[in-house]
Formats: C-alpha cells, structure tokens, sequence
C-alpha cells in the first residue's frame, strides 16, 4: 500500500517521510529493498500522538510546502493536480473531499462554489449536513502549518489544526477529484480495493512466487509459496505467504494469514484467519475472525477484532 501511494506522487515530490509505530524495522528493511527514485526517511514515532503529532516529529525533514497523505487509503486522486489548485488558489491549506452517501459517519464541510472550505462538522444528522463531502485524506499544507502544532501533545489535524487554519488564514481550499476512494481500514475494503485493482490491471487473480493453484482462483491475491490443492475455489479473497489450502475447501470474501493451514473440504465465509491458525477439515465459518495465537508484541490496541462487513 505504500508503494502504491509512492508511486501516485508527483514528480515535484523527491522526499518521503513515513510516520512509522509498529514495526519499524520491518519497514525500513522493505524500503531499503526498492529501488526508489524519491529519498524515503522512515521515521520513527516514539508514541503516537494523532495526525497533528506524526507530521510534527517530521518537522525538521520538511523545508518547504508538503503532502500529508493517509496510508490506508487507496484513491484515484491525482496529486500533480491537486498541486496545481493549491497553487490556482494561493492556499494556505487543500485537503481532498469525497462525496458520500452517509454523511454521519464523517466529518462534513462547508464549501463555497470557489472551492473555499469555511467549516466542519462532525458527523452531522443527514438534514444539517452543509454538503455531502468528507475529509477524503490527503492534504497539501505550506510549511507555516507546521507552527501550529505544538510538539510531544495527542493532537488531531482535523479536529484542533485546521479550524484555526480556516479562521486564521481564510485560505483553506477543497479538492474534489473523480473515480473512487476506498479505505482500506476494514477487512471488508481491504477485500475491495483488491478486487479493483485487479479489474483495473485486467488480472483474474495475482500469485506470487512458487505458488500452486490446482483449484480455481478468482478475483484474489495470493503470496509467496501458496498451496491451493485440486478442488479448492478461492474467490474475492487474499491469502498471505505460506497458506496450504486442501482439496474441495471453500474461501469467499476472506484473508488468510500467513503459515495458515485449511483443512480439506473446510468452508470459509466472511472470515479473516490470523497467522499460523489451522482450520478442520470439513468445518464451517461465517463472518468471524479465527485467531488463536498470542498477540504479537506491540501490536497496536484495538486493532484485534476489526468488524469484517460492516
């Protein structure tokens, strides 16, 4: 997802800063793997402390305007012309806006037909809504932004920074783009934007290296020395490095973690299997998670259990 991110950027862009928790080492160890034509710094966060929080430990990386950029969405958006209304705008601030059906879930602005963004309002019922476009995260920020972030404090750009922006500056601008936007925060749209970007790139399903498919893959991704024996369909799914799936098994709509093991003539639903599980032969699961295994350490709270289709 990252590098998918790092390849949308605009040419302009030569530095990339990753705000990074969990996992550091892994990361950097990925990164220094590419061959990338922007400098990538990963940076660690000692805690995390919100959106306002993880650009300010960039701080002394960042000289001049610069992207913030969620990396759990995956968007059509194109940055190269993002930039060019930030700078049609003299903005002090651009932030990317989504329409959505549901504006309660979101936080909803208000904009002019100039583009300008006067306010938010967060989660609004449906009738005070004052448009149907959210915070669709991906911002474009000149430098100055950064001194109102006040350093190691929990601080939400969206909730404390930009409401001062707008009534410091009055130069805070929306841009709306077409296509799609998907995040990618549920297992649900994590299983989606797979499937679209497969359709977009015209594939049935990706495999990785020294995998086996005797049975029928659709609409799926599947890693490194993945095993799915004769019988077996996996459809809108994505399956980690090292899964055996047996013969005649069953997996729609689910993720399968890595050294999984799927016993033959099991049936998988709506299901999201944590690493190194194994699953009976012949048993049934529908829209439940399957993890047995200790948490891994410093695993971030509250991501155990994420709901699977709501």
């Amino acid at each position: 997802m990252v590098t998918y991110i790092l390849d949308s950027l605009p040419p302009e862009v030569d530095t990339v800063i990753l705000a990074v928790n969990y996992r550091r080492n892994q990361i950097q160890d990925y990164i220094d793997s590419l061959n990338l034509k922007q400098t990538v710094i990963v940076n660690q966060e000692p805690q995390p402390l919100g959106t306002g929080g993880a650009v300010k430990y960039a701080d002394k990386y960042i000289t001049g305007r610069f992207f913030v950029l969620n990396a759990d969405i995956i968007a059509s958006i194109n940055l190269q012309d993002m930039l060019h209304s930030h700078d049609k705008n003299n903005a002090m601030a651009s932030i990317s806006l989504w329409p959505v059906d549901n504006v309660s879930e979101y936080g909803v602005v208000k904009i002019d037909t100039h583009e300008k963004i006067s306010y938010f309002v967060e989660k609004p019922k449906p009738q005070d809504a004052p448009s149907n476009l959210i915070n669709a995260g991906a911002y474009l920020l000149e430098r100055t932004v950064l001194d109102y972030i006040e350093p190691d404090k929990l601080i939400s750009m969206e909730k404390e920074i930009f409401p001062r922006i707008i009534k410091d500056t009055d130069r805070f601008y929306g841009y709306q783009f077409p296509g799609y936007w998907i995040d990618v925060g549920r297992i649900s749209s994590y299983l989606d934007v797979n499937r679209r970007l497969l359709a977009e790139r015209h594939r049935p399903y990706l495999s990785g290296k020294k995998t086996i498919i005797q049975g029928n893959a659709t609409d799926s991704c599947l890693g490194d020395n993945v095993t799915v024996k004769a019988g077996a369909t996996i459809d809108a799914s994505v399956l980690f490095n090292d899964v055996t799936v047996g013969p005649n098994c069953t997996i729609r709509r689910s993720v399968l973690g890595e050294h999984c093991q799927i016993g033959d003539g099991a049936i998988l639903e709506d299901v999201a299997v944590g690493d190194y599980e194994t699953v009976a032969p012949h048993s049934k699961f529908h829209n439940t998670i399957i993890w047995t295994q200790p948490i891994p350490l410093g695993y971030p709270d509250k991501q155990i259990g994420n709901v699977l289709s709501k």
